[in-house]
């Protein structure tokens, strides 16, 4: 049988998944392991740097490539749960391996950055699966709030795992469970509590999927079917024009906001010379108005469009981000930090509660691989260009301040989208 649309406990399943996963950005990609790395694995931060932004730039071109066939392959085999189940697992399985990495083994960073990316990779494509949930459990209407609360669940859960992670680990004299500070195994340690968590609580929406019904004229869901399904969609970029507007549209605002989010925690200890403990409570403040922005920015979706909400979050987060290359203290960007996270849930929510509005029925799957790929088509540039110029000027700050060139072109292509022609291609 189909899973039930607009029912509490399927979309409470849903949205905890965001709850789960969120830690993983939070912890390993942003503000704990990240920084950890550059510090204490790599040669040296801007060594360390560079070779982060070539973990995430792979990570980027493997999701492009792999999310559209994964995507179409789960829709013409009935594979969506099954999906989420793997990626989620690998995701679970190399962050725990990240927890015994130290620093000073043979081959340290390099071994830390293989598991990295193959984390990296299988959340990324988890979200494919994930995401393509939520046009069938929630009626058109309601795409905005229910995004949005699960946008804004995931902060909290992120936010909730950080403190976590502060009071039980970074922070104490004596870490919990008796966890030792030697070669900072008490920060490795928080991996392990990644692990633990998003696996808990990704269980739910496991569990609520089980009953999902086969498509109607499923296939095997192999390779072939899935390669010809997508040489039908871009066949059908014309009669989805709006959809694939907004996919590039995305391409390079969330381009932005990626690497904003991988290389936050790295600028502020770097050029601000902010410490383990001050990144987490930066990294809590963000999640704080993150969260807020999310859950409010759910409702203003569903009034006044997917496309303005977009528009208004690109153009807040060009000057949070201007600001942030600008400031010359930290109270600065404090400021700038709590702009963006006011603004990147609203952002990410409403780019994926508009392409819900966009997917016609039975192609959920693919249209979210589509997102993914779209998502990371162009990742790597964001990264590399941060890296480079990083490099290039010995200065983070004039790697960051390429960011401001993804968030202005991606705010110009949005322009192009018309929301209403959009939900009416999709219905016809």
């Amino acid at each position: 049988m189909p899973l039930p649309r607009d029912d509490r406990r399927t979309i409470t399943a849903w949205c905890f998944y965001d709850w789960a996963n969120s830690a993983f950005t939070t912890l390993v990609v942003t503000f704990v392991y990240a920084t950890y790395f550059t510090k204490a694995i790599a040669p040296d931060e801007v060594t360390g740097t560079t070779w982060w932004s070539r973990a995430v730039a792979i990570t980027a071109l493997v999701v492009a490539i792999s999310g559209p066939v994964l995507g179409a392959m789960a829709d013409r085999g009935g594979f969506r749960r099954r999906f989420l189940a793997l990626t989620t697992a690998a995701c679970i399985i190399a962050t725990t391996a990240l927890t015994f990495v130290a620093p000073g083994r043979p081959h340290a960073a390099l071994i830390a950055l293989i598991l990295v990316t193959i984390a990296n990779i299988s959340f990324e494509l988890g979200g494919v699966f994930y995401n393509a949930f939520l046009p069938d459990i929630v009626s058109s209407k309601h795409l905005g709030r229910v995004s949005g609360y699960g946008w804004g669940l995931g902060y909290v859960g992120g936010l909730l795992c950080l403190v976590i992670a502060l009071v039980g680990f970074v922070q104490p004299e004596l870490p919990w469970f008796g966890v030792t500070k030697a070669a900072g195994f008490n920060i490795r340690a928080t991996c392990l509590v990644v692990a633990v968590w998003f696996g808990v609580f990704s269980l739910p929406l496991l569990i609520a999927a089980r009953g999902e019904a086969r498509p109607v004229g499923a296939t095997s869901g192999g390779l072939g079917d899935a390669l010809a399904e997508m040489r039908r969609a871009f066949g059908q970029v014309r009669q989805y024009r709006d959809a694939a507007r907004l996919l590039v549209a995305r391409l390079f605002y969330n381009d932005g906001l990626n690497t904003i989010f991988s290389f936050g925690g790295i600028y502020a200890a770097g050029t601000f010379g902010m410490s383990f403990r001050d990144i987490l409570i930066f990294g809590i403040v963000l999640n704080v108005a993150a969260g807020l922005g999310a859950f409010g920015f759910g409702f203003v979706d569903d009034r006044i469009g997917g496309k303005r909400t977009i528009m208004v979050s690109v153009i807040a987060l060009t000057a949070a981000t201007a600001l942030a290359v600008w400031a010359p203290s930290r109270t600065w960007l404090w400021v700038a930090g709590v702009m963006i996270g006011l603004f990147a849930g609203p952002n990410q929510s409403a780019s994926r509660s508009l392409l819900g509005r966009f997917v016609p029925d039975g192609r959920e799957n693919e249209f979210f691989g589509f997102f993914a790929f779209t998502g990371k088509l162009a990742s790597f540039a964001g990264p590399f260009l941060l890296g480079t110029f990083t490099q290039l000027f010995a200065t983070q700050r004039a790697g960051i301040a390429t960011i401001l060139v993804f968030f202005v072109v991606g705010g110009l292509l949005l322009m192009a989208v018309d929301e209403p022609r959009g939900i009416a291609a999709a219905k016809s």
